[in-house]
């Protein structure tokens, strides 16, 4: 009956009772499969004009497809293109839609089928079809982009289709008894892309955070005294109303989720974090966290999912709550999902309101090397100072925002970042990164996060900017905090930036002998990277006299000089074929950022009359010309020309040197030049053009020795050429004088005419334009 030849109408009846048959199970769809054909008939009348046909059709594949061996059979039979093509129908009934994205949902758990079914054609469709109204369509869309995520050859594309912001939006809504199965999809899919660090920070900035599963066995040890009252995360107490706890935390809870009273004048950042803790210590307390995962198998939920995804607030709640546990592998796991997710303000923000910073705090005393280690790396990520300024807008409706608002918004997303920065010192965190610091055993990894920490901590500007950001703005502070609902917002936030003595005073641990030392013969440590950190915290620890003895004493003059030093070891390796590998590239690059950063620290030094006193500036110019000639990237020779011109100033040419000026050639020669013809080549707009090729001839009409060369064979010829010919009237004058001094030597003739100056000099020629005359007596140079 289901012949092509048949009547339409005896077609529908028979595949609408052999779909009705398919439903009693394994053996009744073995039954059908008997009959050679029918496979091919069935896809057929997916096109049928019936919607009773149609949707019989594709629940008949659905229920073949759902049986292991019968999977080939569909997907051979052309059904994934007929259901393409009736996916992209915009009259398709629900139930017809429903069935097709389920046989696609049977097929897809066959690995060799997902690539198939995860192509651009596709991938729209189910994305549109997680906004359909009919939430059965909704859920199959889900499972099959679950299931697609499960082949990590298909992420790529259904990340550039844009399916992370729909499936995070099921996430973020309010839990509905009827969304459970598309939330879990949800979850099962944006859990497998966060297995790729990128796509992790994609949908961290949709608003979820991973956590880790630590098994409800960890949470065991939460036991919070049951005397216990919520208190605002800047330890102030919430006036008790009731007369006895509760068990589980029931009237804690309840006064957590009513803490948004508009009596209570708390921020909103304050208020999350007091809601999100009341549900977390909830959950914990009756058992009631984890509850779903644990219904896996034990080595299944160990294998393939080691975290999940939760809404911001819970998820930042959950994880400073894990860091109270006693499981040292579930604190591991929860410091490094707390670095991992400070990737905005907003959340870096979150999880100091939360109380993370002083938890990670004491851990840096722990015993274990895996916990100090994380607990580290999340203080160093959450002292970040980040222009991300996106969420700080989402507290501000668009008619509300103004040009003064705008500078608001980015003035209170700057002063967030330096609270965060002013928490982490006000815990006391100095102390413990000192003992890490002084520690020989310490692995160059943490090394380098307690470097990075202590460098945020200890930069002066901070100070600077801390005064700037806690005081008005013109009355922009006043009209925002209007516009926000906030009565008195400085009241909430002051006691941030009030640390105590106790706390503050351990900064000037630094400056104590063993530190110094420590710091300064780490100058020599063999890593660049930890080198470059070293140079930074030392920069900002010489800020006067006082400490100049200990410096001094530390030898500094030698480990700035190894440092120095190590562009002549990089340049007698390099003669090999290495020279030309990505290796030797990354050298070169780690070797200019070292001396970058000790260039810049021996530049503050020489401030300092004690220093200039104890070193040996005739060694320190001899290095530092021959960085400047060497093949370390031109932005990292700024500091190292600057260091020389200051040296040059205090105490004057050094006698030995063949030149008679010689830190005014050197510097001219291999930084001066070099970035002029960098900003001639690169430069946006035509004023810097003009400011850098008119800069570049006067260095050349002065009759510099070798300069000319220089342009040469800094590929300067090139630039020029191009400039003649789109440049400004005065722009096009220089570039010519500058040519045609450059056309004096018959080596640089070839590289003129092949940059195409001929043509370029005959237009200015033939059109009579001002510059003529220098155009023609610049042709006349060349071999034309």
């Amino acid at each position: 009956m289901l012949g092509l030849d048949n009547d339409p109408l005896d077609r529908e009846q028979a595949i609408v009772a052999l779909w009705q048959y398919s439903l009693g199970g394994k053996k009744c769809i073995d039954n059908i499969m008997q009959f050679q054909g029918c496979i091919n008939l069935t896809v057929n009348l997916l096109q049928s004009e019936s919607s009773s046909a149609c949707e019989a059709a594709a629940g008949l594949l659905r229920s073949i497809s759902s049986v292991n061996v019968y999977r080939d059979v569909v997907a051979e039979s052309g059904a994934i293109e007929e259901i393409t093509g009736l996916l992209s129908q915009p009259s398709l009934t629900p139930e017809v839609m429903e069935q097709s994205l389920c046989i696609l949902w049977n097929l897809s758990v066959d690995e060799k089928l997902r690539v198939k079914i995860a192509n651009p054609d596709i991938l729209p469709l189910l994305i549109k079809s997680l906004e359909d109204e009919d939430l059965r369509v909704k859920e199959a869309a889900g499972g099959v982009l679950a299931n697609l995520t499960l082949t990590h050859s298909n992420h790529k594309i259904m990340v550039e289709a844009g399916v992370v912001p729909k499936l995070a939006d099921f996430l973020k809504s309010a839990v509905e008894e009827e969304s459970k199965v598309i939330r879990k999809e949800a979850r099962n899919a944006l859990v497998e892309l966060s297995k790729n660090e990128y796509y992790r920070i994609l949908v961290t900035e949709e608003g979820l955070v991973p956590v880790p599963l630590v098994g409800i066995a960890a949470y065991r040890s939460f036991t919070p005294s049951l005397l216990s009252w919520p208190s605002l995360p800047d330890g102030s107490k919430i006036e008790r109303t009731s007369k006895g706890p509760s068990r589980f935390g029931a009237s804690e809870l309840l006064l957590g989720l009513n803490i948004d009273d508009k009596n209570a004048n708390l921020e909103e950042a304050k208020i999350n974090a007091i809601i999100g803790r009341s549900k977390q210590q909830f959950l914990a307390r009756s058992g009631a966290i984890e509850v779903e995962d644990t219904k896996l198998p034990q080595n299944e939920l160990s294998k393939n999912r080691k975290f999940t995804l939760l809404p911001w607030m819970d998820g930042v709640a959950r994880l400073v709550l894990i860091l109270e546990l006693e499981d040292e592998s579930a604190i591991c796991r929860a410091a490094e999902s707390i670095a991992d997710a400070s990737i905005n303000e907003h959340l870096r923000n979150s999880f100091k309101e939360a109380g993370a910073v002083k938890n990670l705090i004491q851990l840096l005393d722990h015993n274990n090397d895996a916990i100090r280690f994380a607990a580290v790396g999340a203080l160093e990520r959450l002292s970040i100072r980040c222009c991300h300024y996106l969420p700080c807008f989402e507290s501000v409706s668009a008619s509300q925002i103004t040009l003064e608002t705008n500078i608001f918004v980015l003035w209170q997303c700057c002063r967030s970042t330096n609270a965060v920065c002013q928490t982490i010192e006000a815990e006391g965190v100095m102390a413990p990164l000192l003992k890490i610091l002084k520690n020989s055993e310490t692995s160059d990894g943490m090394m380098e996060k307690t470097l990075n920490l202590l460098a945020r901590i200890l930069d002066p500007n901070r100070k600077k900017k801390s005064k700037f950001y806690d005081g008005p703005v013109n009355g922009f502070k006043k009209e925002v905090d209007a516009l926000r609902g906030d009565d008195n917002p400085t009241e909430s936030t002051r006691k941030v930036y009030e640390m105590p003595d106790s706390k503050t005073n351990t900064r000037q641990d630094v400056l104590a002998f063993d530190v110094v030392a420590r710091l300064v013969d780490m100058l020599k440590h063999p890593s660049l990277e930890l080198q470059r950190k070293v140079a930074s915290v030392l920069e900002f620890v010489v800020i006067s006299e006082s400490i100049m003895d200990t410096i001094i004493s530390a030898n500094i003059e030698s480990s700035l000089l190894a440092i120095f030093q190590q562009v002549e070891l990089n340049e007698l390796e390099s003669d090999a074929e290495s020279q030309q590998t990505e290796i030797h590239a990354i050298q070169v690059e780690e070797v200019g950022l070292a001396i970058s950063a000790a260039s810049r620290l021996l530049t503050k030094l020489l401030d300092l009359e004690q220093f200039r006193r104890a070193i040996n500036s005739a060694h320190f110019t001899k290095l530092l010309h021959k960085i400047l000639k060497s093949n370390i990237p031109l932005r990292y020779k700024d500091w190292v020309a600057a260091c020389l011109v200051k040296i040059d100033s205090l105490y004057g040419p050094i006698s030995i040197l063949e030149f008679e000026n010689p830190i005014d050639m050197e510097v001219t020669l291999y930084e001066k030049i070099p970035r002029l013809i960098e900003q001639i080549r690169s430069a946006f707009s035509l004023e810097a053009q003009e400011a850098a090729v008119v800069e570049l001839n006067r260095i050349i009409s002065e009759g510099m020795v070798d300069a000319t060369r220089t342009v040469a064979s800094e590929g300067g010829i090139f630039p020029l050429v191009e400039l003649i010919e789109g440049g400004s009237e005065k722009a096009v004058e220089a570039a010519l004088s500058i040519l045609y001094n450059l056309s004096m030597d018959s080596e640089n003739h070839a590289a003129i005419i092949a940059a195409g100056a001929v043509p370029a000099l005959r237009r200015i020629i033939l059109s009579e334009r001002s510059q003529w005359k220098r155009a023609l007596h610049l042709l006349r140079n060349l071999p034309t």
